[in-house]
């Protein structure tokens, strides 16, 4: 018996070892991702020395980060000093279709000192990236354009992650207006008009996020039916349409100001027209969940969170919308659609 015991508690170390280990493991994936390793490696396996050549890093320096990321699967040490991709590090290239490159840097830059200080915000509440910069996060990112643009890339590659799996969950109107609110730099919207030719579109963001969209947009062959309206959705108008998406908002907000901004669409929103809040949805238990963690990252940067079903039908009440239905996709989000009061349904429904 006290073998077994001294096996339980040294399993237990060992997972715990690796759990505190976490935040080694953002800044080496991080570092990998910024020096565009996985890109070098597209063509071939390169050398630890080959790879520093082409990045101006520390040779040897550079062979030890590589060799960890090897240990955890990203990348593989082929033969001494000699590293190739595996189908992690792929994900760390610029051009997959499904890159998490600029997360990753993203990740290990302004966040990571943020989370460095956590108590801050267990302790008041408040948001410790606010603390640590001396500014809220989208003030922050309006002064510099660099850490704002990795943000937006960073946005547009998890849109472009979950637009499929959108799409296919959401019977979507096959005419009227469209309007993606907070949309960045319009990848979702773009996927929706690119799906359903009669359709028309309006992005709204702020104006120095709406005005790097139009190169996107023409290259998916959308411009022409997609207007581009910069403005804060907390004091502006926003345009009238028929669905209006709001994807990963709400949950940078505390409910005060997700009211403010469930309130503006209820007001610009056609007759017949809905909303549909696209977010990671906590449910109850003690299950590993994707969303229990990002609400962690909303506490520590923002000030917002994640919510649960029923908060989400507390926040509809009282922008006077109604909850209609919650749609789960095949990804970490789900789809709350909600419609005004005088056209909802009596009842809502989960599916």
């Amino acid at each position: 018996m006290k073998r077994e015991a001294d096996e339980q508690q040294a399993g237990a170390q060992r997972q715990l070892q690796l759990l505190v280990n976490g935040s080694r493991v953002t800044q080496i994936v991080a570092v990998a991702a910024k020096l565009g390793i996985a890109d070098l490696l597209a063509d071939r396996p390169r050398t630890a020395e080959d790879l520093a050549t082409a990045t101006g890093a520390h040779a040897e320096a550079l062979y030890r980060v590589l060799r960890a990321l090897a240990s955890i699967g990203i990348f593989t040490e082929v033969a001494p000093r000699r590293f190739s991709l595996t189908p992690l590090a792929t994900l760390l290239q610029a051009n997959h279709p499904h890159s998490m490159r600029a997360w990753a840097i993203m990740s290990g830059e302004e966040p990571f000192r943020a989370w460095g200080d956590l108590l801050h915000s267990v302790m008041t509440g408040a948001p410790a990236f606010e603390h640590v910069y001396g500014a809220p996060r989208f003030e922050y990112l309006a002064q510099h354009p660099e850490m704002s643009a990795l943000f937006n890339q960073t946005m547009s590659e998890h849109s472009r992650r979950a637009a499929s799996a959108i799409l296919a969950a959401y019977d979507f109107p096959t005419t009227g207006v469209v309007v993606d609110v907070g949309g960045g730099q319009g990848i979702l919207l773009t996927s929706v008009l690119q799906a359903h030719p009669a359709l028309h579109g309006a992005l709204f963001d702020q104006p120095h996020v709406v005005a790097s969209a139009m190169p996107i947009l023409e290259e998916a062959g959308v411009a022409d039916r997609c207007a581009l309206v910069g403005g804060d959705f907390l004091t502006s108008t926003l345009p009238i349409g028929d669905l209006y998406l709001l994807r990963s908002v709400l949950h940078d907000w505390d409910d005060e100001r997700s009211v403010a901004i469930l309130r503006a669409v209820a007001q610009a929103m056609a007759p017949g027209g809905k909303t549909l809040v696209i977010e990671s949805v906590i449910t109850p238990g003690n299950e590993a969940s994707w969303a229990k963690f990002l609400d962690l990252q909303m506490l520590v940067m923002n000030g917002g969170r994640e919510r649960t079903e029923e908060e989400y039908r507390e926040l509809f009440a009282a922008a006077r919308l109604r909850l209609a239905r919650t749609i789960s996709t095949d990804g970490e989000t789900s789809l709350l659609e909600g419609e005004r009061h005088d056209t909802a349904p009596a009842n809502a429904e989960s599916s």
